[in-house]
């Protein structure tokens, strides 16, 4: 294209057959350029790229000197493109030196500009084919690494040079005609033309891949960001950039993965803490103790040590956990939470941390369903005796040295283990104080009272029923 420019653009300084004679020169040395140089060139980079990914090869991590060479291959085409434009500029500059100082002027400018335009599109085209390549040697590497040019010098550099720069050989050719030193004035209004072309082309097509290079990664980032806030957190974005996108894209990469941990976190919560409790804790609610009214369920086998004694350890650890996979959903289900296992029984509570109006309700709800699960699920093998109370407790951290444990404290959760005791003397299934009766608003059926049972250290008397529904008499 250069040649070609020069071809048209010659006579604006030369006469008819100096002209001639230059382009029978250029053209006889571009011939042997192309078949000399250009070879060497193409073997030149051969070699530098076989040495930067020789790790790829090896299918192995890239060395710290790997990785940088490996980075700054686009930089690398740029400074062999520079050398190559600068090189030939001087050579078919020298051509011209027969005919006038103007015209070794004249051609030097017009190479060097067209190599500096060409540089540019070159080093935008070198890093958009070395992207995957990048991509696998920033792979597991120094995560605040940066070797690659940054995204403004970048933009300004493509508007620059292959805008900027044949805008320059417009003012150049302007310049000289206005200044009159001998420009044939319809060449060179049709060379300004061909200039302007080249700028407006040129410059898009630069423009357009830098702005691409950008705007394709940050798609990437959009994209993936989405995914997570739908709950994905495995989504990431491949690092193949070592600018300032590329540590966004290492950034994006962290905050996913510390997101799956989280997440984790909160699974493991899930298992060994009720999802309630771990969400909680996980706000930083929980460090805070609050006196709130709950409702509290205990639930525990009944003659358990009869049970427990046909059967092997591991039997025994099996029969309970089929036991517990029947009472647990229950009580989820009705919005309360397991507060602890002990041995063959749990306590559950209603009312905390998450607060619910109508938790007496919600208790009676979930005992009377587990009552029905454990024997469908256990006929007459195995049976278990719930005891409600309510009242109000403290609820929040409970511990000490660094371990602690949500859970609630007060005279009604002992009250409500004292309830389910009287279970075994009453033959209820259920069984709930006048505290939680008191607070009912649904209709639940009859209820049928128990009088005349003291609970173990209690001097006050307390209001014991049973519902009809569950009532073992």
């Amino acid at each position: 294209m250069v040649f070609a420019f020069l071809s048209f653009a010659a006579p604006i300084l030369l006469s008819a057959a100096a002209t001639d004679r230059l382009l029978v020169r250029a053209g006889t040395a571009l011939a042997g350029f192309a078949f000399v140089v250009v070879p060497v060139l193409i073997r030149v980079r051969r070699n530098r790229y076989a040495m930067s990914t020789v790790w790829l090869r090896q299918r192995r991590k890239p060395t710290d000197w790997e990785r940088r060479m490996t980075l700054s291959a686009p930089v690398e085409a740029v400074r062999v493109s520079a050398l190559t434009w600068g090189v030939g500029a001087i050579f078919f500059a020298m051509l011209g030196a027969t005919e006038s100082v103007s015209a070794v002027a004249y051609i030097f400018s017009a190479v060097i500009f067209g190599g500096i335009t060409t540089t540019a599109v070159w080093y935008l085209i070198a890093e958009r084919i070395m992207r995957p390549v990048s991509a696998r040697a920033l792979d597991g590497g120094p995560a605040g690494h940066r070797s690659g040019q940054s995204i403004q010098l970048r933009l300004a550099m493509a508007w620059t040079l292959a805008t900027g720069v044949p805008l320059l050989g417009v003012a150049t050719l302007a310049v000289g005609y206005l200044v009159d030193v001998g420009f044939e004035p319809h060449r060179t209004l049709a060379a300004i033309l061909g200039l302007v072309v080249v700028a407006l082309v040129v410059g898009l097509f630069t423009v357009v891949i830098a702005t691409r290079s950008v705007a394709e990664r940050v798609g990437e980032l959009r994209r993936a960001l989405a995914r997570v806030r739908a709950g994905d957190f495995a989504a990431r974005v491949v690092v193949d950039d070592a600018s300032e996108i590329g540590r966004l894209q290492v950034g994006f990469n962290a905050m996913a993965a510390g997101l799956a941990e989280r997440e984790r976190i909160r699974e493991v919560f899930g298992i060994y803490v009720d999802r309630d409790v771990a969400e909680h804790i996980l706000q930083g609610d929980a460090l805070q103790a609050d006196e709130v009214e709950v409702t509290l369920m205990f639930v525990d086998v009944r003659s358990f040590t009869t049970f427990a004694e046909r059967l092997r350890p591991i039997e025994v650890v099996a029969a309970l956990n089929r036991l517990f996979e029947r009472i647990v959903p229950p009580v989820h289900r009705h919005g309360g939470h397991v507060d602890k296992y002990a041995g063959d029984g749990l306590l559950a509570v209603f009312g905390a941390p998450r607060r619910y109006v109508d938790h007496a309700d919600r208790a009676l709800r979930a005992a009377l369903e587990i009552s029905d699960a454990v024997r469908d699920e256990f006929g007459t093998t195995l049976s278990v005796g719930i005891g409600l109370n309510s009242g109000p407790v403290v609820a929040g951290n409970v511990g000490g040295a660094g371990r602690l444990e949500f859970s609630v404290i007060g005279d009604a959760v002992n009250i409500a283990a004292r309830v389910e005791s009287a279970t075994r003397r009453t033959g209820d299934l259920v069984l709930l104080t006048g505290q939680t009766l008191a607070l009912l608003d649904a209709d639940h059926g009859e209820f049928v009272a128990r009088p005349g049972l003291s609970l173990k250290g209690k001097t006050a008397p307390v209001e014991i029923y049973a519902p009809a529904v569950a009532s073992g008499r």
